[in-house]
């Protein structure tokens, strides 16, 4: 059977990284070696963020264990959270509103890839957070979203389509099937 994608033909088509070669290896190597761990203060990460170009309001606090993969592609507003273990893959722009507490282990993709092109071409787009919004514990969101204003999204909920301001998403609950069954 022939293979459905020609992955050797991979251009990477569409993504700018936005930042040279250097800047990206000294924004990864400080990320892993200092950033993420628990002894770091969260005003230095804020500082360093922004010193490699993220635009981050005041009393924004980013817990440790935080992923962020280029910084110069997030803008948080004023007194926001992001939790412990959150990753944030912005390939393309991410805006986290005022306000707004992103909660432990949240996964904020925006990247992915064209399944109808035959060399499997990135399909990016950027994620916006509107201000006074909870995503809240191992949610995750990905490409293309909007959240609205004073938007909650659930535990474990996986976000395709944008969520209105003032809106509450879960993720299904667990239930027992043996009781539905009779």
């Amino acid at each position: 059977m022939a293979a459905r994608f020609n992955l050797a033909g991979f251009t990477g088509a569409g993504y700018a990284r936005g930042g040279s070669a250097a800047k990206q290896v000294a924004w990864l190597t400080t990320s892993g070696l200092v950033l993420s761990h628990w002894w770091c203060p969260p005003k230095v990460r804020a500082r360093v963020l922004r010193l490699f170009g993220a635009q981050l309001g005041e009393n924004v606090l980013i817990r440790h264990r935080v992923r962020i993969h280029w910084p110069w592609k997030l803008t948080v507003g004023d007194n926001s959270w992001i939790g412990e273990g959150t990753w944030i893959l912005n390939l393309e722009p991410v805006s986290i509103g005022a306000n707004t507490c992103i909660s432990q282990d949240v996964f904020i993709c925006t990247g992915s890839h064209d399944h109808k092109s035959p060399t499997f071409e990135f399909d990016n787009a950027p994620i916006t957070i509107g201000d006074g919004a909870w995503v809240a514990a191992r949610a995750t969101v990905l490409r293309g979203v909007s959240i609205g204003d004073n938007a909650t999204v659930g535990a474990n909920a996986l976000v395709v389509k944008d969520v209105p301001a003032d809106q509450v998403v879960l993720a299904p609950a667990a239930r027992d099937v043996r009781r539905e069954r009779g």
